[in-house]
C-alpha cells in the first residue's frame, strides 16, 4: 500500500511538473508574441504619428506659405498704393519690360502737349512701371567679375529741374533696385527751382513714404543752374563717394561694384559708366557701341573712337583712357573732388564743365553700365597737360577763354556767341590755377 502510494504520488508529482513546463512554455511563447505585438503596435503608432507631423509640417507649410503670399500682396498694394493716387505705376510686368519699345494706343492732344513740354513721351512714361527692368549690356567678362567686400559707400545725386515725376522717380526705383543695400548710403534729389506742382507735395510724400531715410530732397531757392546745383548735392552727400545724374536714367544690375572698385584702387580716379540711349518717344532702350569721349575746335564734347592699344588688347571689360568726358554722369570721390576745385560755380548754364573737369584729370571709360547716353572711368594724372588746356578753354569752355589768358577765340564762344553767359568771377578760377601750378611744381 506504501509503495503504491509512493508510485502515485511520484506520478502526480510529474504530471504537475510536465503540465507546468507546458504551461510555462505556452507564457513565454504568448510573452513573445505579445512583446512582437507591442513593437507592431509601436510602429504602427510611430508610422501614424509620423504620417501626422509630415500632414502637421506640409500644414503649417502652407499656412507660411499663404501668409507670405498675402504679406507679398499687402505689401504689393501698399506701394501701389502711393503710386495709383499720383497717376503713376509700380512693380513687375506692364508696358516697356526688359527695355522694350512701348507705345500708346490712345494718342491725344495731352501727349503731344506733354511732348513739347518735357522733349519726350511723358504721356507714356507714366504708364510704365517704376520698377521696369531693362537690358544687361555688360561683356559676358564684366558679368563673371567679383568684387571686395569692403568697397566705399556711394551718394548718388540727382539734379532735376521740371521733370517728368515719373521719370525722377523711376531714375530713383532704378538705383534702388540695382544698388546694393550695403553700398547706396542715400539718394539726394536737387530741384533747382522747378515751378511744377506735382514737384512739390507729390514728390515729398511719395519718397518719404517709400524710401524713408534713405531719400533726401533738396531745393533751390532760386534757379541756380546744373553746375551750381550739382555743387549744393556735394555739399549735402554724406558718403565718401558722390555720383553725379542727370534725373531721367536707368541703372541696370552691377553699375556700382566696378565704379566703386576703382575709386577704391585710387582715390584720384573719376568715373563714368557707359551708358546706352532710351528713345525719347518709346522708351526703349538700346545698346551703344564702347567709346572714348573727346571734344572738337568748337569745345563740344563728342563720342570718339577709343584708342588703338585699347583696341588692340581685345578686352571689351578694360576701362578706356580718354580725354574728355561727357558731363551728365559721373562718380568721384568726394573728398577728392573738393580737393581739386570741384565745378566752376561761375558757370551759368551747362555744357563745357565736362571739358574743364576733363582739363584737370584724365578719364577712362569703364562698362558699368547705365542708360541715359553715355559714361566713363577716370583716373586723374599730375601733368602739365591740364594747365595747357586750361591756358586753351576753362570755366564754361565754350565761352570763358578769358578766364586763364587775356584772349578771346570766337569759335570757344559757342553757337551765337552770347556774351550773357560770362561768368562774374575769374578770380577763384584763377587762384586753383595757381594752386595747381604749384602742386605740379613740387611734385
Amino acid at each position: 500500500m506504501a509503495v503504491a502510494r509512493k508510485i502515485k504520488t511520484l506520478l502526480t508529482v510529474n504530471i504537475l511538473v510536465f503540465v507546468g513546463i507546458i504551461l510555462f512554455s505556452v507564457y513565454c511563447r504568448l510573452q513573445d508574441r505579445s512583446e512582437g505585438l507591442v513593437q507592431i503596435v509601436r510602429s504602427a503608432d510611430r508610422r501614424v504619428r509620423s504620417r501626422h507631423a509630415k500632414v502637421g509640417a506640409l500644414a503649417e507649410r502652407e499656412a507660411i506659405l499663404q501668409r507670405l503670399d498675402h504679406l507679398e500682396e499687402v505689401v504689393y498694394n501698399q506701394l501701389n498704393g502711393l503710386a495709383k493716387p499720383i497717376g503713376l505705376v509700380e512693380g513687375p510686368g506692364g508696358l516697356g519690360q526688359g527695355g522694350m519699345a512701348a507705345t500708346l494706343r490712345d494718342d491725344s492732344q495731352e501727349t503731344e502737349s506733354k511732348y513739347e513740354e518735357y522733349g519726350y513721351n511723358a504721356q507714356l512714361s507714366d504708364r510704365i512701371s517704376l520698377d521696369r527692368t531693362i537690358p544687361d549690356y555688360r561683356p559676358k567678362k564684366c558679368r563673371q567679375m567679383t568684387y571686395s567686400d569692403d568697397l566705399p559707400q556711394i551718394s548718388v545725386v540727382f539734379i532735376f529741374v521740371n521733370e517728368a515725376l515719373s521719370v525722377i522717380l523711376r531714375s530713383v526705383h532704378s538705383v534702388v533696385n540695382h544698388t546694393p543695400s550695403q553700398l547706396l548710403k542715400e539718394v539726394i534729389l536737387v530741384d533747382d527751382n522747378s515751378d511744377n506742382v506735382e514737384l512739390k507735395l507729390n514728390l515729398d510724400q511719395y519718397v518719404s513714404k517709400r524710401y524713408p531715410g534713405l531719400v533726401k530732397i533738396v531745393r533751390n531757392g532760386r534757379r541756380e543752374g546744373l553746375i551750381r546745383a550739382r555743387l549744393q548735392g556735394w555739399k549735402a552727400a554724406t558718403a565718401p563717394v558722390v555720383g553725379f545724374f542727370d534725373a531721367h536714367v536707368e541703372f541696370s544690375t552691377g553699375w556700382a561694384e566696378p565704379a566703386l572698385s576703382r575709386i577704391r584702387e585710387d582715390h584720384r580716379r573719376i568715373v563714368l559708366p557707359a551708358i546706352d540711349n532710351i528713345k525719347y518717344d518709346t522708351f526703349e532702350v538700346q545698346q551703344y557701341a564702347s567709346a572714348a569721349h573727346g571734344y572738337n575746335w568748337g569745345l563740344w564734347c563728342m563720342y570718339i573712337i577709343p584708342p588703338q592699344d585699347w583696341l588692340d588688347r581685345g578686352d571689351e571689360a578694360a576701362p578706356i583712357r580718354t580725354p574728355a568726358m561727357i558731363g551728365c554722369s559721373f562718380v568721384v570721390d568726394r573728398e577728392y573732388f573738393g580737393d581739386i576745385g570741384l565745378l566752376d560755380p561761375g558757370m551759368e548754364v551747362y555744357g563745357g564743365e565736362n571739358i574743364e573737369l576733363g582739363m584737370r584729370v584724365s578719364v577712362t571709360v569703364q562698362d558699368t553700365r547705365a542708360s541715359l547716353g553715355d559714361g566713363l572711368s577716370g583716373r586723374p594724372v599730375g601733368s602739365w597737360a591740364w594747365l595747357v588746356g586750361e591756358l586753351l578753354i576753362s570755366g564754361q569752355g565754350h565761352w570763358r577763354p578769358q578766364t586763364w589768358v587775356n584772349i578771346r577765340n570766337p569759335m570757344a564762344m559757342g553757337p551765337g556767341n552770347n556774351m550773357n553767359m560770362v561768368t562774374k568771377d575769374c578770380i577763384s578760377r584763377a587762384l586753383l590755377l595757381l594752386k595747381s601750378l604749384a602742386l605740379l611744381l613740387l611734385h
